[in-house]
């Protein structure tokens, strides 16, 4: 079959066995907490995927990146959500790295060589929060840097190496604030993992409470952006955001797609039905790579992020229609005969679980279409 075989080459070029890795357990193992998914992961090469080359990692651009995901979803719905987090938080260091002389290069290069895996503590996934809300309290002290709040839920909770937090601090110049971000490798003191998650659905994502009770950290472990507490995004964090959306839908396209694939392959639905269902998946797909393709060709800033959020609005609502007719194709015995029908169709529905919600955009994208700054909800 055709269907994949492009994004699931990229994902052999990129991380080598961990397709056939994955297609060799059942779903259900690999949806449930504690999963070897994260494991074969690792094992594969992935927390370097998006590390540049110069920084010991393979490189992958845009393109390259949102066709792994969309591979690995497709077998994985909850690996695919819980490296998603981690490939925002790797491309927002490379962001950051070439933009100051901090210590970005050094960790690019051990989340390279080491496999380390990093978990976002950004305000996704707090109903009623802006995402670039602060997830953490911070102060200075003595020269350190000391956090204290929580973060649930948040991915990777269990195996990552180090958590990535969004924080405010005053000014250098002691006027204001600005945002931050804060680096804190996992057993740092102070840092503790409670339960959170009670779904079945995503449970190998890991996404669990992560709290931080008086931490400290060194200054070296803060990078600073441009931006200020006002919703309004610098460059660094319009980067990082534009992966993050990106890399997000590319996901769910892929948990439908491991849906449209079982219509493909059961053979009995009609013909148009099948091709409907393709062609619906598909240009979904493609939006998603040609906003990725201006990216790879330096084609960032807020234009790029509303286009991101554009195409992932439009792919929620894809994904509802093609999960829907997947579902009344394969017919009822495929559904009581296994959870595989039902979970996936469940799977697909949380991209809309993810931040910015559609209506907290709606006012941000008419401002920006009538000529104003780009401010995220």
């Amino acid at each position: 079959m055709r269907f994949l075989n492009r994004e699931r080459r990229a994902l052999d070029e990129f991380c080598p066995g961990l397709d056939s890795a994955l297609a060799s357990v059942p779903l259900a193992e690999l949806e449930r907490p504690e999963s070897i998914g994260l494991k074969e992961f690792k094992s594969a090469g992935g927390p370097a995927l998006v590390v540049p080359v110069e920084h010991a990692g393979p490189g992958a651009d845009a393109v390259q990146a949102v066709r792994v995901q969309r591979a690995i979803a497709s077998r994985s719905p909850s690996l695919a959500i819980a490296t998603n987090m981690h490939h925002f938080s790797v491309a927002s260091l490379v962001e950051s790295n070439t933009r100051t002389n901090g210590l970005e290069w050094m960790l690019l290069e051990a989340i390279a060589r080491d496999g380390l895996l990093v978990a976002s503590g950004f305000a996704e996934g707090r109903t009623g929060q802006a995402i670039l809300s602060p997830t953490m309290h911070a102060n200075v002290r003595d020269g350190k840097v000391v956090l204290n709040g929580r973060k649930k839920p948040c991915s990777l909770a269990h195996s990552m190496d180090l958590l990535t937090a969004s924080i405010t601090l005053p000014d250098e110049d002691g006027h204001g604030e600005t945002m931050a971000v804060a680096l804190v490798p996992k057993g740092t003191p102070g840092m503790t993992v409670r339960p959170f998650w009670n779904s079945f659905v995503l449970a190998g994502a890991e996404s669990e409470e992560v709290v931080l009770t008086d931490v400290e950290i060194p200054m070296d472990l803060v990078v600073r952006t441009e931006a200020r507490a006002d919703n309004r995004l610098d460059e660094l964090q319009t980067t990082g955001f534009l992966w993050f959306e990106l890399l997000m839908t590319a996901s769910y396209i892929g948990v439908a797609s491991a849906l449209v694939e079982r219509v493909l392959a059961a053979e009995k639905a009609d013909p148009a039905m099948r091709a409907e269902l393709l062609v619906e998946i598909e240009s979904a797909m493609a939006t998603v790579e040609g906003v990725a393709a201006g990216m790879a060709h330096g084609h960032r800033g807020e234009q790029a992020f509303a286009d991101a959020l554009i195409c992932r609005y439009a792919a929620q609502d894809v994904i509802g229609r093609v999960a829907r007719r997947s579902v009344e194709s394969l017919g009822g015995m495929a559904y009581v005969s296994s959870s595989d029908v039902a979970y996936l169709a469940a799977a697909s529905a949380a991209l809309a679980f993810h931040p910015p919600s559609r209506s907290r955009m709606a006012q941000p994208l008419c401002d920006y279409f009538a000529g104003e700054p780009l401010q995220v909800g």
